[in-house]
């Protein structure tokens, strides 16, 4: 298999499928000729591939699915509309029907506010969990209707680390699915489905695409995962739409397309139905940034370690959190997943009142207070007014995101003017 970097640049397109253009092209197209009635039939029925409608499949976001697939590892991705859509999509493929979800509480705000509040009104119900990296924990959740675990590889903004291996080991032996988000990492720092992951979601928007200028989400299926072992019934019921109900011939998601079932159901059920789709462009920005994942990702670790061990030793900073500065009990999970790193995001705690928060968020003048992560900008936030206001107060102060919290997200500025930046504006906050 050839390097990372070389992926990131070359997997998933052939330009000679393309008119020989070096770069994939945008495909600025609702839908394409079938051609004629046999192979339109053909098409429409999933016995060729090809495209027909922009809504289920695109030459632009095809590229950009199979890149992604190749990266993380996976038998196939789908790209959709933004990293909520992905998020749900997973969580409710997985779980229609009235299956059981286990999450920890300190996710991203708005897969906590789809868990706890939404998607309960779709019969699709969630136990958290304080800890989802101790197992007893995890497995005195686990019931009849207990269909997936879902977590975050890198919490965000506490940074804290997902110990995949024994979840996807313990998740296996009870039949069920390990779901995991790997926004933060991006696929250069970490590939779950490596240590047992089942189904990886991205939203793309953030370092994947890098430059804060595309929304965008992805699911990857490792491919590995039965999804007919019982729990699934979903997966072994006959389904019309894959079925050829003249000849009287019927299929189901797993007995037609096997270990692909998983993304198969994902774009013919929920992308086709629900429609959270991709545009050509956003998947063209999207495939511009990351051919050039590595080299930006290794710069804003690079300087991430340094931000987050110089505010260990500045005035009023009174905790930090970053998982890979060492000195966290989690320490060892960075060697064993995380070699090049934990990521660009960090946040830290400052003393005084929200009136100190505020005029720090005000005094930067190169970061930029914007609720996102992964720019090519460095930028900063407050997550209990901003990314989590959604989460319930006791939910919040659990996760440690309270108003005295700031959240960075590391750019590709020079390091030291970044230092200096935060320590004037902390500095004058006082």
């Amino acid at each position: 298999m050839t390097s990372f970097a070389t992926r990131a640049v070359h997997a998933g397109y052939d330009p000679q499928a393309n008119a020989n253009a070096a770069v994939p092209p945008v495909y600025a197209s609702a839908a394409f000729d079938l051609g004629d009635a046999e192979r339109g039939d053909a098409l429409a029925a999933g016995e060729i591939d090809g495209f027909e409608y922009s809504r289920v499949a695109n030459p632009t976001v095809d590229a950009l699915e199979r890149r992604l697939a190749a990266l993380e590892g996976g038998v196939g991705a789908v790209a959709v509309g933004s990293g909520m859509a992905a998020v749900t999509y997973a969580l409710m493929c997985a779980g229609e029907g009235g299956g059981r979800i286990i999450a920890p509480s300190d996710l991203y705000g708005a897969s906590v506010d789809a868990l706890a509040d939404f998607l309960p009104q779709f019969g699709i119900h969630t136990d958290f969990v304080n800890d989802v990296n101790d197992l007893d924990e995890v497995a005195s959740k686990i019931g009849p209707d207990t269909r997936a675990i879902f977590a975050e590889t890198v919490a965000n903004p506490s940074t804290a680390l997902l110990d995949i291996a024994p979840l996807a080991d313990l998740a296996h032996r009870n039949g069920i699915a390990l779901i995991v988000d790997n926004t933060v990492p991006t696929p250069y720092l970490l590939n779950p489905i490596a240590f047992g992951a089942d189904v990886v979601v991205h939203s793309t928007t953030k370092g994947i695409t890098g430059h804060g200028n595309a929304i965008g989400g992805a699911i990857i299926d490792g491919g590995r995962f039965d999804w007919a072992n019982g729990r699934f019934p979903q997966f072994t019921a006959r389904q019309q739409v894959i079925s050829d109900d003249r000849a009287g011939v019927w299929h189901s998601f797993a007995g037609k397309f096997g270990n692909e079932a998983f993304i198969k159901r994902i774009r013919i059920k929920y992308l086709r139905t629900f429609g959270a789709v991709a545009s050509p462009f956003n998947a063209y920005l999207t495939l511009v940034g990351l051919e050039t994942l590595p080299q930006r990702v290794a710069r804003q670790v690079e300087t991430a370690r340094r931000v987050a061990e110089h505010l260990t030793r500045t005035p009023h900073v009174i905790k930090v959190n970053y998982s890979g500065l060492g000195n966290t009990p989690q320490f060892a999970l960075v060697g064993r997943y995380f070699p090049r790193g934990v990521g660009q995001i960090l946040s830290f705690l400052v003393d005084g009142s929200a009136e100190n928060v505020r005029r720090i968020l005000d005094g930067t003048r190169l970061f930029s207070y914007v609720p996102n992560i992964g720019d090519a900008r460095s930028l900063i936030v407050d997550p209990a007014h901003i990314t989590h206001r959604e989460v319930p107060a006791a939910a919040r102060v659990a996760a440690g995101v309270t108003d005295n919290l700031i959240r960075l997200s590391i750019g590709l500025e020079d390091a030291d003017d970044l230092i200096a930046d935060l320590d004037q504006a902390i500095a004058g906050a006082y």
